[in-house]
């Protein structure tokens, strides 16, 4: 177990993991069908950090920082206020309220992301993220992003391959900005990511552009949706951190067999995981509640390391 899973501690929270991975890919009564052995996390604040903004948010900052430059009636009217200015305040109170519920700031985001898409290919938009994941660095850390993959959660993923498990990430982030950096990342394809996506079409010049419309932004009970749409099965295990995750960990718990898990961003020991509640109040109540059958993972109390280790 230990050579397993070498940046877990030896607490309730890896026991729960390790007994239901065993019993679910053993041979005894509780056994299930590797067909069935599907798994589903979230990315943003999952697998990864959030903080201080997620990555796709620092992608579409520069864009729109960009574009407040060549036109800068734009930078009146946020996002583009915001990214030119430098003040990113506004931006992060924009997330939040989602999380609580007041979508508004989020329309605008949204609107933001539409117009830094239009009309690109999706091959354009892919080489342009894939620069972006190769020159970038977390605003608070300097560090590549491919370095601040929490290493527990990849040793999980690697874990679970290991027994059997299919592994999907699911998360309210873009799917196409995902994609470019799953599979060395996490080692998961992009036929395996489910996200939010804006509209897509043909076009007689022989390719798949971004339209000027949101299709749909997978998180909360749009989560369960999508899961359904594109895998055609009930997961039995799934990994969050927030409220937009809750109703993903629900759907699991309808399984006979299930692990719901969520990462509680608890940590106050220096190791870079910056503690917080906010945005995962719903969540972290539910799963207060012994029936509830959430089990929390702490960052501080279940995790020995957080980051990999600097090259």
């Amino acid at each position: 177990m230990t050579d397993e899973l070498p940046s877990w501690r030896t607490t309730a929270t890896r026991s729960a993991i390790v007994d239901f991975v065993e019993r679910v890919s053993g041979n005894g009564p509780d056994a299930v069908p590797a067909e069935e052995r599907v798994a589903v996390f979230d990315n943003d604040g999952t697998l990864w950090t959030e903080k201080p903004m997620p990555t796709q948010l620092h992608f579409l900052v520069e864009q729109w920082a960009a574009a407040a430059k060549a036109d800068p009636a734009l930078a009146d009217a946020q996002p583009y206020k915001a990214a030119a200015s430098g003040d990113l305040s506004w931006l992060g109170d924009a997330v939040d309220k989602h999380y609580s519920g007041d979508e508004s700031g989020l329309k605008v985001l949204i609107a933001g992301i539409l117009a830094a898409t239009s009309g690109q290919s999706v091959d354009e938009y892919e080489a342009s993220v894939a620069e972006f994941y190769r020159v970038a660095r977390h605003l608070t850390l300097g560090r590549p992003y491919s370095g601040v993959i929490y290493q527990p959660m990849l040793e999980l993923l690697r874990y679970l391959e290991a027994h059997g498990f299919t592994c999907y990430i699911v998360s309210g982030g873009d799917r196409d900005f995902m994609r470019p950096m799953t599979v060395a990342n996490y080692g998961i394809p992009p036929e395996r990511v489910i996200g939010s996506a804006v509209g897509l079409s043909y076009t007689d010049d022989g390719e798949v552009r971004y339209g000027s419309s949101f299709s749909f932004m997978d998180d909360g009970p749009e989560k369960p949706v999508r899961i359904w749409t594109r895998i055609g099965r009930r997961p039995i295990l799934a990994g969050g951190n927030s409220n937009g995750d809750l109703q993903m960990l629900q759907y699991v718990q309808k399984h006979p067999l299930s692990l719901s898990l969520l990462v509680h961003h608890d940590d106050d020991t220096g190791r870079g995981d910056v503690p917080y509640d906010k945005g995962a109040e719903n969540a972290l109540a539910a799963a207060s509640d012994p029936a509830g059958g959430i089990t929390v993972v702490s960052v501080k109390d279940d995790w020995a390391a957080v980051f990999p280790e600097q090259a």
